[in-house]
């Protein structure tokens, strides 16, 4: 079930769900629009070769901040790693989506590819996977309305929380873009 508007206000003022910095303007009727921070993790495309998903490649991306009102320009055809400025904390019975503005789709800007889905537990600032599918660059302000996050109710609270050491969580905490960290997959199933 989709928390509703009043449901979300519930929660937030119970500590359940957690956004910081949250401002009551953002909620919206099945949401709580969030914002992009001022640092991007853009690609190193000259160092290797190809990604190899089964290694540690630390300096495949490079963190860039952007100062002030200066925009971060997304050219078309683009990938980098962005944040919500907000870091959101949900509870063991609660799941959340992360969603990208119509107003911005329709200008050709994908804020994540495949990772929309936020598990119960889970606590830090989401990491955004922004895409430029239009013709002409795209700019991105901070502090800018980046997304939504919209919460569903489990039917019973998880056994294992994200971030519990059963779960291998890889992004628990994160604080800034954080780069894949896919290749501890091939070492958890090594030992």
């Amino acid at each position: 079930m989709v928390l509703s508007d009043n449901t979300i206000r519930s929660e937030i003022d119970a500590g359940r769900i957690v956004i910081e910095p949250f401002d009551p303007g953002r909620v919206q009727p099945s949401s709580v629009d969030l914002t992009v921070d001022h640092r991007f993790r853009v690609f190193n495309n000259s160092r290797y070769p190809f990604i190899d998903v089964r290694q540690p490649m630390e300096d495949l991306t490079s963190l860039v901040e952007i100062d002030g009102d200066e925009p971060f320009i997304l050219h078309p055809g683009e990938f980098v790693l962005g944040q919500t400025l907000e870091k959101v904390t949900l509870p063991n019975d609660l799941v959340a989506r992360l969603e990208g503005k119509s107003s911005l789709g329709r200008l050709g800007l994908l804020i994540h590819s495949t990772a929309g889905f936020v598990d119960s537990g889970f606590s830090g600032n989401l990491t955004l996977e922004l895409s430029n599918v239009a013709n002409l660059p795209i700019t991105i302000y901070r502090g800018m309305p980046i997304g939504q996050i919209s919460f569903m109710r489990m039917d019973a609270p998880v056994d294992r929380p994200y971030g519990s050491a059963e779960t291998h969580s890889k992004y628990q905490g994160q604080a800034e873009p954080t780069a894949s960290r896919f290749y501890l997959n091939f070492e958890q199933s090594e030992t």
